[in-house]
């Protein structure tokens, strides 16, 4: 997956830029944050045309500034590099685990809520955030619909299965996965980022047990737990899913290991053979779980496009606007955001503290993968040297980027995904300032913990 970072090679006068060309993409946050409180009638039917507006508040005064040519390169660039892989995968994730329906005798206890949590937390790094998410979202909602109280179970599951619990490989989370493709080694993240996410996780599954124990004994209802005499372990239904989701993870690793060195020109936009055959073999995947998955299954998962869409629609206009502020981040010191650049240094090495935390702020409402991109060049980019010497440096980017995907519903695309689908099931989400207020709350001090004891 090529950053959209390239752009800035191909004539965007990055080093020229002032911050208004910010300005789109800021419109598009405080659209989120904003609009669903404030108008949610008028966001929910009109968002995408509002995206499109924003997209062209930065495309029409960038032709007028810069030339058609400049910036319909830079789109493309983005499209194809960057926007259609992201989609495709995160898309043939949600299609292959919405074909698999879980069931257990699971009733949104304190202890059942968390061994799903630290089940999610363990195999995000293995099938991704996405499909660790898309697998156990479903069920979670399940378990505890007979529950009032069930806001901060999806919150604190955002938090660990579609973030922190992708720490472990390339497969987990798309950061690790650009790093990959750099030539960061399969199990450096394993080895480097177990210790802070181990710390993370069994942190917040403390928190998250006291507060499911403190809302558990507020509940009206009687749990059915208490009453139920069924007995039995998880059943699966659309079981070959699992297959197809091991062709996923094998084109995904296929593109990663596979550099035959071909690639296509395509108006000005390099393409390597290796992506195409990924892209390929994940759209094959996602086809043949639609065609062999039975519908019903498809219909006891509550199954919809709608959440998909709307992450299409929201990270097009991310994927767009983003491009200029993550150009100028890259003109470095020569940049309108020269004095972040200026904070990662000390006495002339690295200072990781502040990569940890710009890369993290970054990565909470940038997209996170250009984000550790841009943070991994600052760095020096020699892999090597950041995998030996300057280990902690990678590490501290690395966990920067990964676990403050979770600080917004935007930081992460599998946030927004879960948000709608727990919203479709007649839960009420918090805005995005209440989601932040539950993230700075909770995870801001674990941060705090995590920079001190590792960076």
């Amino acid at each position: 997956m090529t950053s959209s970072l390239a752009v800035a090679d191909h004539g965007l006068p990055a080093e020229s830029m002032g911050l208004i060309w910010c300005a789109p993409f800021a419109a598009i946050l405080l659209s989120l944050a904003v609009m669903p409180l404030l108008f949610p009638k008028l966001w929910h039917r009109h968002y995408g045309k509002l995206i499109i507006g924003y997209c062209l508040l930065y495309i029409i005064p960038g032709a007028s500034s810069f030339g058609m040519d400049v910036v319909s390169h830079e789109i493309l660039h983005v499209m194809l590099s960057e926007y259609m892989p992201f989609t495709i995968l995160i898309a043939s994730l949600f299609i292959t685990t919405g074909g698999i329906h879980l069931t257990a005798n699971w009733f949104g206890t304190p202890k059942s809520n968390t061994l799903i949590l630290l089940t999610g937390t363990f195999i995000a790094s293995i099938i991704g955030t996405t499909g660790a998410s898309m697998l156990l979202i479903r069920p979670l909602i399940r378990a505890n619909a007979w529950r009032k109280h069930t806001v901060h179970t999806i919150i604190i599951f955002i938090f660990l299965v579609a973030n922190i619990g992708g720490s472990l490989t390339p497969l987990g989370d798309p950061p690790l996965f650009l790093g990959f493709l750099e030539g960061v080694p399969f199990f450096w993240p394993a080895v480097n980022m177990f210790l802070p996410m181990l710390l993370l996780s069994v942190c917040i599954l403390a928190v998250y047990y006291g507060l499911d124990y403190y809302f558990y004994k507020k509940e009206t209802e009687e749990s059915p737990y208490k009453s139920s005499q069924t007995t039995g372990g998880i059943r699966f239904q659309g079981r070959r899913n699992f297959y197809f989701l091991g062709g996923i993870i094998g084109g995904v690793l296929l593109s990663g290991f596979w550099h035959p060195g071909i690639s296509f020109d395509f108006f000005g936009v390099e393409i390597q053979i290796e992506n195409l055959v990924r892209d390929a073999i994940l759209l094959l995947m996602s086809l043949m779980s639609l065609v062999t998955t039975n519908s019903k299954t498809r219909e006891s998962n509550h199954f919809s496009w709608d959440p998909l869409l709307e992450v299409m629609k929201i990270f097009f206009g991310i994927f767009i606007t983003v491009s200029p502020v993550i150009a100028i981040l890259k003109a470095g010191h020569d940049g309108a955001l020269s004095h972040f650049m200026e904070m990662v240094t000390k006495d002339g090495a690295p200072y990781n503290p502040a990569y940890f935390w710009l890369t993290g702020v970054f990565s909470s409402f940038l997209d996170n993968a250009p984000t550790y991109y841009v943070f991994f060049y600052m760095a020096g980019g020699n892999v090597t040297e950041l995998t030996t010497t300057l280990s902690t440096t990678l590490t501290a980017i690395s966990t920067g980027a990964v676990f403050m995907g979770a600080v917004t519903y935007i930081g992460n695309a599998p946030n927004f995904m879960i948000k709608s689908i727990s919203e479709r099931h007649g839960i009420k989400m918090p805005s995005f300032f209440g989601y932040m207020a539950w993230s700075f709350v909770i995870l801001i001090p674990l941060f705090l913990l995590t920079a001190f004891v590792f960076f």
